[in-house]
């Protein structure tokens, strides 16, 4: 995919750069594929805002993706790619021999009418998906699970990916795309290929009105607030509180790490992503 500029004939086209997808699906998505979905505007279960500046935006349906991937060994066909409002990666629509439709994650250089298939050990191609201690060491990968039949976490969004570096007792060592190096089981299942939409990351929005359509409402500086409403509001002009800065509620902030100490996971991370 492109990324595509346009003409400043308003304010708001001035600077804006977008993806093209005009090689997506126009239609509709696939009805049996959807469900409602309902926002909360930053709101927890009592109706207090725990997640601030969320609201509005336009309306959206979930579509089920597949990240399980666990219909082993029965051939799929890509019918189309479309656009999905939920996520910065494309999703593929694919239909299986027996019928069945899904959509999963779209890799990079994933066409319609190519085939995939799920299973144990496959051929290293774009889309199929495999057991990671069969994945050959330097094999690009995304999907990955991190618990077995749990299905994938890492590497889905836009534009990244984890290569295997190599195997350890049963274990897949995987580089992710923050620089962390990974303990994986090798029964753990991965996707061969990158995630697609790879320009995500260079877009610009152009304007404050495709932020809130987005569902993101405008922020305001703690300092501009009164004390009641921040702590660091108040004062007589521009202060600066000589404290370490901290969240609406008091909790440190700027540099706080919040990882638990002792996780259980810690043991399974060899090198720590980039700082």
């Amino acid at each position: 995919m492109a990324l595509k500029s346009y003409k400043p004939v308003t304010p708001g086209t001035r600077g804006l750069v977008l993806v093209d997808r005009s090689s997506l699906w126009k239609g509709k998505p696939h009805k049996t594929l959807l469900c409602g979905k309902s926002a909360s505007g930053g709101r927890n279960v009592h109706g207090h805002i725990t997640s601030w500046h969320r609201g509005g935006g336009h309306k959206k349906l979930y579509r089920f993706v597949d990240f399980l991937r666990n219909k082993v060994d029965v051939e799929a066909v890509v019918t189309r790619i479309e656009y999905d409002p939920n996520r910065t990666a494309f999703i593929a629509l694919v239909k299986y021999a027996d019928g069945e439709y899904s959509y999963i994650i779209a890799p990079q250089k994933l066409s319609p009418g190519d085939k995939i298939i799920s299973s144990d050990k496959t051929d290293t191609k774009v889309g199929n998906c495999m057991k990671m201690i069969n994945v050959p060491i330097g094999t690009i990968v995304h999907n990955i699970e991190l618990q077995v039949g749990k299905g994938a976490q890492y590497a889905r969004s836009a534009g990244v990916y984890g290569q295997v570096v190599g195997r350890d007792s049963g274990r897949v060592i995987v580089k992710l795309s923050s620089g962390e190096v990974r303990l994986i089981s090798g029964e753990c299942r991965a996707t061969i290929g990158a995630v697609s939409n790879p320009d995500q990351k260079n877009i610009v929005l152009g304007k404050a009105g495709r932020r809130r359509w987005m569902g993101r409402r405008p922020v305001n500086r703690g300092s501009a607030m009164n004390p009641v409403d921040h702590p660091h509001g108040g004062g007589e002009g521009k202060t600066k509180s000589g404290r370490h800065p901290v969240t609406p509620w008091g909790k440190l902030t700027k540099g706080y790490k919040t990882r638990r100490k002792l996780k259980p996971s810690d043991k399974f991370i060899m090198t720590r992503r980039k700082k």
